[in-house]
């Protein structure tokens, strides 16, 4: 069976049921993985345009989004594992996501520019090099008329190490191209926010809790650091009419202390869909699908009633848990479901402050937060590794 055949099954089809298979088969591909490494970088390229595209293809086979072996591998082996297998199948990938860091363009790049630096080396030494070839890597000096030394402009420069997209930044445009495939666009807006925009507009009333000061960063008595990026809402209600099919992706800020799933500051995105004769089961339909593209076609959805000032009917969106695949885990509390986000019908006050009349048009809403979807996709428990620099920490994505 190839690598390809077998990433593509699950470890119950493969028959592998303890910690010593999935060992096994762990290493067997991390040792694919270095064997086809060491052939690209031992075999060259005649020219550096040819390095680029095998470089770019090997990089593509073993990590891209879509189809890519690591992307199978966790799709296939550690979302699907059994809940005995879980841990060491988590710990195996996080090993093997750490090694296939190697195989990104620079680093590949890297290596075969160093072996053809050595190769070079080795055959000046042999006397069999030419004075117009230079070893690869070090700037060759030559003698001018004059008998001034001058650097060796052909030299290839020595590349400076390339970082990773952040983790919170890539479920962020996952998550936006979801939703720019339904249609939606992405709409922005400021984040020092007037009370209005961020409360009134919202049919949020000043005896509301969140309004006090324990509970939002206030600027001054007008002026805040947005709780949410609500406000966009009204602002493009107000700059577009309707229809209006919008999501709005953005940093927040609230009054809360420092700890494993509280920061004051986090990123949120809030979505509005505005139109003549849509209803709450276009939201349940659109939600549901979103769910799927995100978390996987197994995922199941639910909806339960809630309150929110600015949407009437509201509810909190769950899902089945992606861990224990809703059997009950300690991470969803042996409730089999976890809770992602509140939605709702968009509340006729609200229409009106976006300047939309409600008796013609319905919108419904709905907000989630990123860094909480990106610690369940990653397996975060600490929602301050995000923003704390920490180079051990980002590497790994």
């Amino acid at each position: 069976m190839t690598l390809e055949e077998k990433v593509g099954k699950t470890l119950a089809e493969l028959g592998v049921s303890d910690a010593p298979a999935v060992e096994a088969l762990f290493a067997e591909v991390r040792a694919a993985m270095d064997a086809e490494r060491q052939e690209l970088t031992s075999r060259g390229a005649a020219d550096d345009r040819e390095r680029d595209k095998l470089c770019k293809e090997l990089r593509d086979r073993w990590l891209a989004r879509k189809n890519g072996l690591m992307s199978l591998i966790d799709d296939n082996w550690l979302k699907k594992a059994v809940k005995e297998l879980k841990p060491v199948v988590g710990r195996q990938f996080n090993d093997l996501r750490k090694a296939s860091a190697l195989m990104q363009v620079e680093e590949l790049i890297r290596a075969i520019d160093s072996l053809r630096g050595r190769a070079a080396a080795t055959s000046s030494a042999a006397g069999t090099l030419t004075d117009d070839l230079t070893l690869a890597g070090h700037a060759r000096t030559t003698s001018t008329a004059t008998g001034t030394l001058t650097d060796d402009l052909t030299v290839p420069g020595y590349r400076r190490p390339l970082g990773s997209i952040h983790p919170v930044t890539r479920v962020l445009r996952e998550i936006e191209e979801i939703f720019l495939g339904l249609g939606f666009r992405i709409e922005t807006g400021p984040e020092v926010e007037s009370v209005y925009y961020n409360f009134d507009a919202l049919n949020i009333p000043e005896t509301h809790p969140s309004r006090d000061d324990w509970d939002t960063l206030y600027v001054d008595s007008k002026t805040l650091l947005r709780a949410h990026t609500s406000p966009v809402q009204i602002r493009a209600m107000e700059k577009y009419g309707a229809p209006l099919y919008i999501i709005v992706p953005g940093k927040v800020y609230r009054h809360d202390n420092p700890d494993a799933s509280h920061s004051p500051m986090f990123h949120q995105i809030e979505g509005l869909a505005v139109d003549r004769d849509i209803t709450f089961a276009d939201l349940k339909g659109t939600l549901d699908f979103f769910a799927k593209k995100f978390f996987g076609e197994k995922v199941r959805t639910r909806f339960s009633p809630s309150f929110f000032p600015f949407t009437e009917p509201s509810g909190e969106v769950s899902i089945s848990c992606v861990i224990c695949d809703g059997q009950g885990c300690r991470t969803c509390k042996e409730s089999g479901w976890v809770e992602v986000m509140g939605c709702g019908m968009v509340h006729p006050e609200v229409l009106r402050h976006g300047g939309i009349d409600p008796e013609q048009f319905t919108g419904w809403a709905f907000g989630l937060g990123v860094d909480r979807y990106a610690m369940m996709k990653y397996g975060i428990n600490d929602i301050q590794l995000f923003f704390q620099s920490d180079v051990r920490f980002l590497e790994q994505f």
